[in-house]
């Protein structure tokens, strides 16, 4: 904390204007000074002083954008003798007159005390109800001043990055979704976007460091691609760069315990989803059964025979095999009405037994490896009760679940469009089955759920060759949860490489925080980010401003910069979209984060 005071801080600020004509409450002109018209001042973190209702008031904003007039260079005469000089002795240059437009976001009224519950310190929440006078001094803010206004919030306060085109660290929260000390009362439902190489994969790993500090918080991860698993099973016990910002060593220096679940450490436990996969394996197809409907019938055959049979769901055995070739050979009029149809399945039922390597029973013997319980794997259910589990210190544990990882003997097409999807379908409606029955208990889960490559899974339109029942059900279970869940204590953080393509519904009626990454300021993209942002076009401009990081001369160069919206920071109360640049490198946010870890050096 500094020892002097806000009012002092501001004073010693540099000063880079005032404010000009015309002005609002929404909108503020600022007239540049002749020392800063030369300065990069768009992205600028800037404030002022005014007195408002008899107390001295501190607005702060971003300056989105700064034009040049010179009325005299305006006129018709003036501008064809520049066409014919160039220049004007007296009039080019010396009556140029700059002007910025900044957007106030935060507005903060001296108290003497603390009189009401949700203020705390000299500094309470307030709005900007009238506009200062032309001449009002604006000033550049620094760190120093916003360690003051928040001083009572440090230990809230968490930092991705800088303020947009300046230098003070831009302040943010990340508050558990639970009530009491940093508790937010209620969850949140994320969204982070940007084309591949914008840098939302690091951002979602620095945004869950900051919640991992709260102990009390569920972290659970859906990983598709490995993205998150990767840097957690690194063993080097270093951080060389930001990729690796979620690492063992990050999330032990937070006291923070996790686990990674792939394919190899869990299995399935639904007869349902047994016979699904018989289907998508081809079983009943290599049994003369080629219609899909008769196929979903003979599946749900199946189910209900095993369900009602001795044998167990984990060791589908060749005795389990043998036996339900029996059950359909029996019941096969109940299929096919037709002689025919009923003659060819029964012919190649009767194959099938005979036939000790066959096909068939070799799509038995692999659908069955995914209800095997043997060596040690746990089941969905259970990876699910530990991500919901708190210890006795009050803890939970981060959990991924890593779905990168293709089987030997599955088709990479099989396993993305039919597998997976059949997964993560598990996972989120256990996910959601459990939330539902904790608010039934008045109880909330104060948990986090991450998905990546969210659009593959909650597309806003789809091809209708490229439906499936299970993708279907999948879009309208995560639709449904972001509606529903916040009051179960059950947040969503989407990771998507588009806007346009994300489900609607999911935008609109579940995202409260937003961050957007580059690669969204053409075509469809900004018009969905457009609909999104609504009127503040200046925002947009800012946001169209940003540099692509992959276009940087070196690796080293590269910026990568957000433009958020939601109750993120304390510097936006009204959504006013806030601008950042990411750190770039493991030190600068782990130091100002205050993660004690040890840099690119063996853990003793």
């Amino acid at each position: 904390m500094s020892e002097k005071t806000l009012s002092e801080l501001f004073d010693s600020a540099e000063e880079i204007g005032m404010i000009g004509s015309p002005s609002s409450t929404t909108e503020l002109a600022l007239d540049i000074l002749g020392h800063s018209v030369n300065k990069n001042l768009v992205g600028e973190l800037a404030m002022f002083s005014y007195l408002q209702d008899n107390s001295n008031h501190y607005a702060l904003g971003q300056i989105n954008e700064v034009t040049l007039r010179n009325r005299w260079l305006e006129d018709p005469t003036m501008q064809s003798i520049i066409r014919e000089r160039a220049r004007l002795e007296g009039v080019s240059e010396q009556q140029d007159t700059h002007q910025g437009e900044m957007i106030v976001s935060a507005v903060f009224s001296e108290i003497a005390s603390a009189v009401c519950s949700d203020q705390k310190g000299n500094y309470s929440r307030s709005s900007l109800g009238t506009v200062p006078a032309t001449g009002t001094h604006i000033r550049l803010v620094e760190d120093s001043i916003l360690d003051e206004l928040l001083q009572h919030y440090k230990k809230e306060i968490f930092y991705l990055g800088t303020v947009y085109g300046s230098k003070p660290k831009l302040p943010l929260w990340f508050k558990h979704f639970g009530h009491g000390p940093n508790g937010a009362g209620e969850a949140y439902h994320l969204g982070i976007f940007g084309k591949t190489g914008s840098g939302k994969s690091v951002l979602a790993k620095m945004i869950l460091l900051g919640y991992a500090r709260h102990p009390q918080m569920g972290l659970f991860i859906l990983d598709p691609q490995g993205e998150f698993a990767r840097g957690l099973s690194d063993k080097t016990n270093e951080i060389s760069s930001m990729e690796q910002i979620l690492s063992p060593i990050s999330l032990d220096a937070l006291g923070r315990k996790f686990e990674i679940f792939n394919l190899s450490r869990f299995y399935l436990d639904s007869f349902e989803l047994f016979g699904e996969l018989l289907v998508e394996f081809g079983f009943f197809n290599e049994l003369g059964i080629k219609s899909t409907n008769y196929q979903a019938n003979a599946a749900d055959y199946v189910v209900s025979f095993l369900r009602n049979s001795d044998h167990n769901l984990g060791t589908l055995d060749e005795e389990a095999f043998i036996d339900t070739l029996g059950y359909l050979d029996e019941n096969v009029n109940r299929l096919y009405t037709g002689r025919d149809g009923q003659l060819r399945v029964q012919y190649f039922i009767s194959e099938a037994r005979q036939n000790a390597v066959g096909p068939t029973r070799e799509i038995w013997n692999r659908t069955a490896k995914f209800f095997s319980a043997e060596n040690g794997k746990v089941s969905i259910s259970n990876i699910i009760d530990q991500a919901l589990e708190t210890h006795q210190d009050g803890s939970r544990p981060l959990i991924v679940v890593d779905l990168s990882e293709l089987p030997a003997d599955i088709p990479d097409s099989t396993w993305n469009e039919t597998i997976k999807p059949l997964l993560i379908d598990r996972f989120l409606s256990n996910l959601i089955r459990r939330a539902e029955s904790a608010y039934q208990e008045d109880k909330s889960l104060n948990t986090l759920v991450v998905l990546d490559e969210a659009q593959r899974l909650a597309p806003r339109r789809q091809i209708e060759s490229d439906r499936s029942d299970r993708k279907d059900r999948i879009k309208v279970r995560l639709i449904d949860a972001a509606k529903t869940t916040r009051k179960y204590g059950l947040g969503w953080m989407f990771i998507s490489q588009t806007l346009s393509s994300l489900d609607r519904d999911i935008i609109d009626s579940g995202l409260r925080v937003f961050f957007f990454g580059f690669g969204l300021g053409v075509g469809a993209e900004f018009q969905s980010l457009r609909e999104l942002v609504g009127g503040r076009g200046k925002a947009l401009e800012l946001y169209q401003r940003f540099l692509d990081p992959q276009s940087a001369f070196d690796s080293a160069s590269r910026e990568y910069s957000f433009m958020t919206i939601g109750p993120v920071s304390p510097l936006s109360f009204s959504g006013t979209p806030l601008f950042l640049s990411a750190f770039t490198t493991p030190k600068k946010f782990l130091e100002t984060n205050q993660i004690s870890v040890q840099l690119s050096l063996p853990i003793s």
